[in-house]
């Protein structure tokens, strides 16, 4: 019973646990069949027991009786090892859930650290004013201006889809290395589209633009807030990536190292494959042990 009780809850105050138990059908109920089974056991052990003998309700497969009424051996040894797995199971998913608690602990630890970096390094993303930046380019750029010019001459997608639209014109601008530019057309998506499925991708090249603006602290607070909002977003640990080369470039390179560190934790399969030459580059410059 107090092997039932444990293992009930555990399960009810972690809920994580059921995730790694669902190869085993249902626990629960396979600890009732077990005590039905060590009750039986313990009637054929102690026949007559209180002046009177019961069947068992169950007989274990592969038991053998030794004469009448004798304990059936290989039914007890067969029992020992169901309740020596039940038990390793039990440590197995104990030691998992409390390696998960650690990590979930460890992980908010340092994006409070972070946040709390990032908060302090600057001030907020100033939004570019420059004529030529703005969200639609005049047709007729001024005489003599030849950066509008050239913004004027960047093709602007026109698909149907507003979201993509936008969002490549903002890709094009940056592409081209027009930043600040870039950064508008780029805010204005995200202001736009915040719930669009690839809004991860505008707000991470937002913060791109933002670095290669020369501007580390401006896109840390962009590619933090990316991250943060949209953990589970396609470009998040490339978020996490480039906020590790804006802290380096900061000189805060203790922090770095924690958010290149953070990435691997977070996404491991990215971190050791398509993301795997950058983050090895991005450790060595901030010097990570």
């Amino acid at each position: 019973m107090k092997l039932r009780h444990i293992l009930l809850a555990t399960a009810l105050t972690l809920p994580s646990v059921s995730a790694f138990a669902q190869n085993d059908a249902n626990v629960e109920g396979r600890v009732k069949k077990l005590e039905k089974e060590v009750r039986a056991i313990q009637r054929q052990v102690f026949p007559g027991g209180a002046g009177k003998y019961f069947e068992p309700e169950i007989k274990p497969e592969g038991s053998v009786k030794q004469g009448n009424n004798a304990p059936a051996t290989s039914a007890v040894t067969d029992l020992i090892g169901r309740v020596d797995a039940l038990e390793a199971q039990l440590a197995r998913l104990t030691g998992q859930v409390e390696q998960q608690g650690n990590d979930i602990r460890t992980m908010e630890a340092r994006l409070k650290a972070l946040e709390g970096e990032v908060s302090g390094s600057g001030a907020a993303p100033a939004v570019a004013t420059s004529s030529a930046a703005s969200t639609k380019p005049a047709t007729k750029p001024a005489a003599g201006n030849p950066r509008a010019q050239a913004v004027a001459a960047i093709g602007r997608p026109s698909t149907g889809d507003a979201f993509e639209d936008s969002y490549i014109y903002g890709y094009r601008l940056w592409a081209e290395k027009f930043y600040p530019e870039a950064q508008v057309q780029l805010q204005s998506t995200v202001k736009k589209h915040p719930k669009h499925r690839r809004a991860s991708f505008a707000r991470n090249l937002l913060g791109r633009s933002w670095l290669d603006d020369g501007k580390p602290a401006s896109a840390a607070k962009v590619l933090y807030a990316n991250y943060k909002d949209i953990p589970t977003g396609a470009r998040a640990p490339d978020s996490l990536y480039f906020l590790g080369v804006a802290l380096t470039r900061m000189k805060q390179t203790t922090n770095a190292c924690k958010t290149f560190t953070q990435l691997e934790t977070a996404f491991p399969q990215t971190a050791s494959g398509r993301l795997a030459a950058r983050l090895a580059n991005g450790r060595a410059k901030a010097k990570c042990k």
